[in-house]
């Protein structure tokens, strides 16, 4: 097996209500980091690890992440436009993004168990294992490290961990006197779900059409009471966008040069 046989499910359905100011006429995996929408960023480094079939589970304006898979090409093309005729003549690609993306509507309200089920169901294939991810994480896990990690333990599931950021700062101590300030410190004793997932194809049978059944709670959880869920710790980084703040701190990496979670040629 290898990455590129992997078709990877990505949760795009979500209505996003912590970062209204931006989701109100987009869908959170629309919502920008930089110049392209963060979407973009996640299925960059799969791609960057050999992954190239993307499965996206929309529901709330998917009009929006259709529209824009659906004018990818020429909007990253230079193009020579026919009037007589309304033709088109491309040019130069300005893009090396050799994805097939499937868009599959899952529902507008469907919760996320029952996405993966809808879009298993229609385009798993023949593949013995498959991703799953949100559409509002990024990190800089060595994803075929992962998989690789998945083959070798022989079991269902396999689940990202990753060190949650915490919110405030830390003071380091002796006794009452201050040692060190750490601002907003990783908090390492701690491991919680990093959202990048690789199950075999008979975690199936964990899920159903049931539009309320959500992934992380009855299926994840009866998967692990069978022991069939792993963890592949990873101490780097990893950050979601749930805020408008959390939106800026990634903006400022991206734009800066300093995204942990991308690859030189696109720094």
């Amino acid at each position: 097996m290898t990455p590129s046989s992997v078709p990877v499910f990505i949760l795009c359905g979500g209505l996003g209500t912590r970062i209204k100011e931006e989701t109100e006429f987009r869908p959170k995996p629309m919502v920008p980091v930089g110049d392209k929408p963060i979407i973009w960023h996640i299925m960059r480094t799969y791609s960057h690890f050999g992954f190239k079939k993307f499965v996206l589970c929309m529901g709330y304006k998917s009009e929006v992440i259709r529209n824009y898979f659906l004018n990818f090409y020429s909007m990253n093309s230079d193009a020579t436009v026919h009037l007589v005729d309304n033709s088109v003549t491309y040019h130069q690609i300005n893009h090396d993004c050799d994805w097939e993306v499937t868009l599959a509507y899952t529902g507008e309200k469907t919760m996320t168990g029952a996405r993966i089920a809808m879009a298993f169901d229609r385009y798993i294939g023949d593949a013995g294992t498959f991703a799953v991810t949100y559409g509002d994480g990024v990190t800089d896990v060595d994803l075929a490290a992962e998989l690789a990690f998945h083959q070798a333990h022989g079991k269902t599931g396999t689940v990202l961990g990753v060190n949650p950021p915490s919110r405030f700062g830390e003071f380091r101590m002796d006794e009452d006197r201050l040692l060190a300030f750490a601002e907003k410190p990783e908090i390492t004793h701690a491991w919680i779900n990093g959202g990048f997932f690789f199950f075999n194809r008979g975690f199936r049978d964990y899920l159903s059409h049931d539009p309320a059944l959500v992934l992380e709670q009855a299926p994840l959880s009866k998967l692990a009471a069978d022991g069939g869920l792993h963890v592949y710790k990873h101490p780097g980084f990893w950050q979601c966008m749930d805020t408008q703040r959390d939106r800026e701190h990634l903006t400022a990496l991206w734009e800066q040069g300093k995204a942990p979670w991308a690859y030189s040629d696109d720094k």
